[in-house]
């Protein structure tokens, strides 16, 4: 990674030019600057896809935004609305595009959508990845309510504001985590059972007797193939695991197939959202007023030690880098 001066962004008619001010990292984000993500991965790359920003100019033909507008920008700029499709899932940022860790950016109109008043800037810019992915595994594809029972792994983004949009609709969560200082930490966000999985291995176990043997009704599954079987063992019958992540390895050498079938459960793979998708979460997060936890903030200059610290694990939610 380094750090360079390049010209400032031009922008068409139906662009606007954003001046960034402030992003937040995923894990995605760090495994790109490791050496790749995906088999379209280009370098040079400017990385990260989750900013806020203001606008500073609109192309001739702008209609939705005018300058001083606080934004945010959806991850994939061609999914408008609707189910996804190769053409939609191909302007990746921070992936198959440049991202956003720099000063200004151009967008096209239709990809961006206003940020929420109450939040701060750093708070907003985690929305766009971390929130939008839990806003699908929980309400679009989980449809979760107050008789269901979540679950979620770590305290990363994805799985804070899962907790989050969980409590949101009344359903009761259990929470895993290394840690039990940040065990603690979630049963103040408002988990109603915590697992040491590093106590317990078999966690899955554990959470189904939480439940009075019946299973949860979803798992937000931010492991991968790693934990995917205590997640299924979590889980009910006829219930879903929403697959997100692969923090705890891409590979596995048996998966229990089976008890998917006899049980029949549901994994959903779950890829960000629309534009209308993150319309739709910016308006329940607006009315309801939730914030997102923010763990630390690093300097624009300092970027290299936020993917640093990420990569140290040590993170109770977000991870951000402010341009002030």
């Amino acid at each position: 990674m380094k750090l360079v001066n390049r010209p400032m962004p031009t922008w068409k008619a139906n662009e606007v030019l954003v001046r960034i001010r402030a992003a937040t990292l995923n894990y995605r984000d760090l495994l790109t600057v490791k050496g790749g993500y995906g088999s379209r991965q280009k370098f040079p790359l400017v990385p990260a896809s989750d900013c806020a920003g203001v606008v500073e100019a609109i192309g001739a033909n702008v209609t939705k935004f005018r300058p001083g507008d606080r934004v945010i920008a959806n991850f994939f700029e061609s999914w408008l609305e609707g189910d996804p499709t190769s053409e939609k899932l191909s302007r990746a940022l921070g992936g198959s595009v440049d991202g956003v860790l720099a000063e200004h950016r151009a967008f096209d109109e239709d990809c961006l959508v206003g940020a929420p008043k109450h939040l701060s800037d750093e708070e907003a810019a985690s929305l766009p990845c971390a929130g939008l992915t839990a806003w699908c595994a929980v309400v679009k594809f989980g449809q979760v309510g107050p008789a269901d029972t979540v679950l979620t792994q770590g305290t990363g983004g994805v799985s804070l504001f899962a907790l989050q949009f969980a409590k949101l609709f009344g359903a009761q969560v259990i929470a895993t985590s290394s840690a039990d200082a940040k065990l603690a930490k979630l049963e103040e966000m408002g988990a109603a059972r915590t697992i040491n999985y590093r106590k317990v291995p078999e966690w899955g176990k554990l959470a189904r007797e939480m439940t009075g043997s019946r299973g949860v009704d979803l798992v937000v599954e931010v492991g991968g193939v790693g934990t995917l079987n205590e997640s299924m063992r979590a889980t009910r019958i006829g219930g879903s695991v929403a697959l997100i992540g692969v923090l705890a390895g891409g590979a596995a050498e048996s998966l229990r197939l089976p008890l998917i079938v006899m049980q029949q459960q549901r994994i959903q793979g779950v890829t960000v959202g629309s534009v209308d998708d993150l319309k739709r979460m910016v308006a329940a997060v607006s009315n309801s007023k939730v914030r997102p936890v923010v763990d630390s903030i690093f300097s624009f200059g300092d970027a290299r030690s936020a993917f640093e610290y990420m990569a140290s694990g040590k993170h109770v939610g977000k991870v951000a880098i402010s341009f002030d």
